[in-house]
């Protein structure tokens, strides 16, 4: 993690708040000491009126993107519900392995692992996972999706997508890779003599674009949305050259 990570503050108001959070930083406290986004937030001027910050939702640590908070119990109640039942809506972009053919839906139940210590696939064990993906843009080597997660299992964009044979570009626990390098990808590649290549993005290829809730006080729709990623921005515009 950066020692001081940009968090970019995308809404706020009296019940939640929505922010940018960069890979790398937990949205949930772990097993360490590691701060969480709340801790970074809990400094913030815009919220020197309440510095409580209800966990509604999670994010992979590598991940980045729309992560919301409750302000109060009875935001969070409201939040966590639309969650449960469904009324929410997540728009993800992933980098996968490989040239997806078509938009498509992967229906296939999770449940979580111990032996692998990852989620799997089971139609026996599992709970009902479904998640929607339309092709975004073919680059070299791989595509760029755009994916719906219609239920909220633990990775299950991650899992689904190695599940029909293209995990995310960057994922070794699901059978990604480690990085993206350039010269991966450019025959005419030329390295350097004075330094080792630098990898164009080393950290889940995964970000949660856009989220639709209703507003927890108003009942308003509330769509908020997190600008991509430079990491990723710049990776997919470099693969995008050499198709």
């Amino acid at each position: 993690m950066a020692r001081n990570p940009r968090l970019d503050i995308l809404y706020h108001d009296a019940a939640l708040v929505a922010v940018n959070k960069p890979s790398g930083v937990l949205s949930a406290p772990g097993r360490g000491s590691e701060p969480t986004v709340a801790d970074l937030l809990r400094g913030r001027a815009e919220l020197a009126d309440n510095r409580a910050l209800r966990i509604v939702q999670r994010l992979d640590l590598g991940a980045s993107g729309v992560l919301v908070y409750a302000r109060t119990l009875a935001a969070q109640r409201e939040l966590v519900r639309q969650f449960s039942q469904r009324r929410v809506e997540k728009l993800y972009l992933a980098l996968v392995q490989g040239y997806v053919t078509e938009d498509g839906e992967v229906d296939l139940a999770l449940t979580y692992s111990r032996r692998s210590q990852r989620v799997e696939a089971s139609s026996r064990r599992g709970r009902p996972s479904v998640t929607r993906y339309r092709i975004r843009e073919r680059v070299a080597g791989n595509t760029l999706l755009e994916c719906r997660p219609l239920t909220g299992r633990t990775h299950q964009i991650r899992a689904h997508m190695a599940g029909i044979g293209h995990p995310l570009t960057v994922d070794p626990l699901y059978g990604g890779g480690q990085n993206v390098l350039l010269s991966n990808y450019k025959s005419d590649y030329r390295p350097s003599r004075r330094r080792e290549e630098r990898p164009l993005i080393d950290r889940l290829t995964l970000h949660a674009l856009r989220l639709r809730v209703f507003h927890p006080t108003t009942g308003e729709e509330l769509v908020i949305e997190a600008p991509v990623p430079k990491d990723l921005r710049a990776t997919v515009t470099q693969l995008a050259r050499l198709v």
